[in-house]
């Protein structure tokens, strides 16, 4: 249900409904009607088909978002921007998070690193959070190369953990330095 209710699912929706609209009211002889509806109609399609060609999905967000609300209140305001970005739709991007990973030097043009699921986490040392990545054309080698600068890079007094899932994805933990 939340694909259809992507921005640019209901922008083409909607051009969609104006175009039919306004090509039946040119076939029963409407003037009145067919004329806008199919004017702002068919841009309005066609710019709701762009938006879905470069659409990128927002991440599976594990933890529900009322759960942890005073925590991540209280936390490093990076990492609730951080949660924000990658939970919203994105437009004309690869991948999620695609100029921190070419800043850390952990991106593939072809096959970029795609981050499927973002989970709050909060633990006696703070509040955190865990990404779960599909690691593609990005060997895993590389990102514990870049370990130590992954925590203090999306926020600061942060550590990363890096826990291998299977052998495509791994988990990306961002944690408070104790």
């Amino acid at each position: 249900m939340k694909d259809l209710l992507s921005p640019g699912s209901l922008v083409t929706v909607a051009g969609g409904v104006l175009t039919v609209v306004g090509g039946v009211a040119y076939a029963t002889g409407s003037a009145n009607l067919s004329l806008p509806t199919i004017f702002y109609g068919i841009p309005i399609l066609l710019g709701g088909l762009a938006l879905k060609s470069s659409e990128l999905p927002p991440a599976r967000r594990v933890t529900p978002k009322a759960q942890l609300k005073a925590e991540r209140e209280q936390a490093a305001p990076e990492l609730g921007k951080l949660l924000g970005d990658v939970t919203r739709w994105r437009y004309g991007q690869k991948a999620h998070l695609e100029s921190s990973l070419e800043a850390l030097k952990l991106w593939d043009e072809d096959n970029p690193p795609a981050l499927t699921e973002i989970e709050e986490l909060s633990s006696a040392a703070g509040y955190g959070l865990r990404l779960r990545f599909e690691g593609n054309a990005v060997p895993m080698d590389r990102w514990e190369d870049k370990l130590d600068r992954l925590g203090r890079f999306f926020a600061k007094g942060m550590k990363a953990e890096l826990t291998p899932v299977d052998q495509t994805c791994f988990d990306l933990k961002l944690l408070p330095d104790a």
